[in-house]
């Protein structure tokens, strides 16, 4: 059975681009796991009861200092919710809106391009596969009858060989896309969720708040 290095070399040039191209899938699967699955990652269940019971005990900078110690665009957004605070819910919805605008794009920041990649390395594939039939059969055509069949032999395995590597990494490249992009997904449907939740609490705090203001002032 041949090794992988003899069948790369079976290959042709075209393995080249294929292995860059499995390189940059490789890179990218690596940084958005980590974003996806680590740094944005955050139980939105949970921030929320803490938040609740902050919110109702009127300990405002507690709730901020707890969002700022979490790097997740949940906890981002619902900071600038609490910014927002002292001077109406409506307002603090608006820089939560804001703060999703900034944040979700990074969600599915450069996942789009292992579809992209995918498809690359397929095309490739197909590429170098027409390209060892064509050297395939000219080369059939000048040899003599003894070397005929080796040629054509030669031909074939660069075909497939083409074929068979683009597909190992187009394949993976496609399911890790969708892997990701419903990651994604998930992550910014709780921005939203989060950010509503925390209007609803800042609407049913606004009630005691104000007639705490109104009583100090008075």
């Amino acid at each position: 059975m041949q090794s992988w290095a003899e069948h790369f070399r079976a290959g042709g040039v075209f393995m080249w681009p294929i292995v860059v191209v499995s390189v940059m899938v490789l890179g990218l699967v690596i940084e958005r796991v980590v974003t996806l699955y680590f740094t944005a990652a955050a139980d939105r269940a949970e921030l929320l009861k803490i938040l609740q019971k902050l919110i109702g005990a009127g300990q405002i900078d507690r709730a901020q200092k707890l969002l700022a110690s979490n790097r997740s665009p949940v906890s981002k957004v619902l900071r600038a919710g609490l910014e927002g605070y002292e001077t109406s819910p409506k307002v603090a919805q608006l820089l939560m809106d804001e703060a999703a605008l900034t944040e979700l794009p990074r969600l599915e920041a450069r996942t789009g391009y292992l579809a992209m990649l995918s498809n690359v390395a397929t095309l490739t594939g197909l590429l170098g596969t027409i390209v060892g039939l064509i050297h395939s059969f000219a080369a059939v055509a000048r040899a003599d009858a003894a070397t005929k069949s080796a040629k054509l032999a030669d031909g074939i395995s660069e075909a497939m060989n083409c074929t068979a590597f683009g597909l190992l990494v187009a394949i993976p490249a496609l399911i890790m896309y969708a892997v990701l992009s419903s990651r994604a997904h998930h992550l910014a449907d709780d921005v939203h969720q989060a950010s509503i939740a925390l209007y609803n609490f800042l609407i049913k705090a606004e009630v005691p708040r104000t007639d705490a203001k109104t009583k100090s002032e008075g």
